[in-house]
């Protein structure tokens, strides 16, 4: 058995095909954990969600940014933003069914798996986490967004997590500004300084910091005891400098490649989205 990480999907079908049959993906007895953006900007993101969905318990994701947007679009809970690349999906007759299937995916995994130097501790997030939070803290705030999508005021947080502010964490946060800054942490945040607060205005490489910002995951010391997976920032190519720390967005959609890391090894796999 094998389990594979794979990058910012973004709807793009025949690339996700062509890499799991490199890597020879058997659903059977290989897993395939994804970053999240499943869906949107590529040209198949029905196609995309029905394949992975009826991978059953062999696909684990968690949830990105552009799967919450689909969401609010699905259920009515927001009617603005971009609609063109989600329009066959939206128009499905298992959108419904699809749409209930994504609410149920989690912000943030985490899990130990045998691997070639032993037992080893993964945890997997679309976009970030904030400084200074520990392994139990990040999985309880991520708990907190999980049961509010899970239960039955979900649209109307979907309809109000859209926004930049909050942009810094207090623990005194209430309702639906604790919420939004959350999410912002989990699925957008690229720059932060340490004092938590985001700066979700730049969206190029770290040669582009702010002052007095860096990289979210140049704080990190989760990333001391297990191997961090993340996706959401095309724009690093894979490359953070930082020890088990992955990006694993290498821009697919906007036609590079899309990258999967066999976790057992750390061995990278690649295929051109051309």
């Amino acid at each position: 058995m094998a389990v594979y990480a794979v990058g910012d999907i973004q709807g793009c079908y025949e690339p996700l095909i062509k890499l799991l049959d490199k890597i020879n993906f058997d659903p059977a007895k290989d897993r395939l954990w994804s970053v999240g953006d499943l869906i949107n900007r590529g040209p198949d993101s029905l196609k995309t969600l029905r394949f992975l969905k009826q991978l059953g318990p062999a696909f684990t994701a968690v949830l990105g940014n552009h799967d919450l947007h689909f969401m609010a679009l699905a259920t009515g809970a927001f009617d603005g933003g971009k609609k063109k690349t989600l329009k066959k999906l939206l128009a499905a007759p298992d959108c419904e069914e699809l749409c209930e299937w994504v609410r149920k995916l989690p912000i943030l995994h985490y899990e130990k798996l045998e691997t070639d130097n032993g037992k080893k501790a993964f945890l997997m997030v679309h976009a970030g986490i904030a400084p200074g939070w520990s392994l139990k803290q990040a999985l309880g705030y991520a708990n907190e967004i999980e049961n509010v999508l899970r239960g039955d005021t979900y649209t109307k947080f979907l309809n109000k997590m859209y926004g930049d502010f909050p942009d810094i964490w207090h623990k005194e946060l209430t309702g639906m500004e604790r919420l939004r800054v959350l999410t912002n942490y989990f699925t957008r945040i690229r720059f932060c300084n340490k004092e938590t607060q985001l700066n979700l205005a730049i969206k190029t490489g770290i040669t582009t910091a702010p002052k007095g910002f860096k990289p979210w995951y140049q704080y990190q010391k989760l990333s001391n005891d297990m191997t961090i997976l993340f996706g959401h920032w095309a724009t690093l190519n894979g490359v953070t400098d930082t020890k088990n720390v992955y990006a694993l967005d290498t821009g697919c959609v906007w036609g590079r490649c899309l990258t999967a890391l066999r976790l057992e090894d750390k061995q990278i796999f690649c295929t051109d989205c051309n």
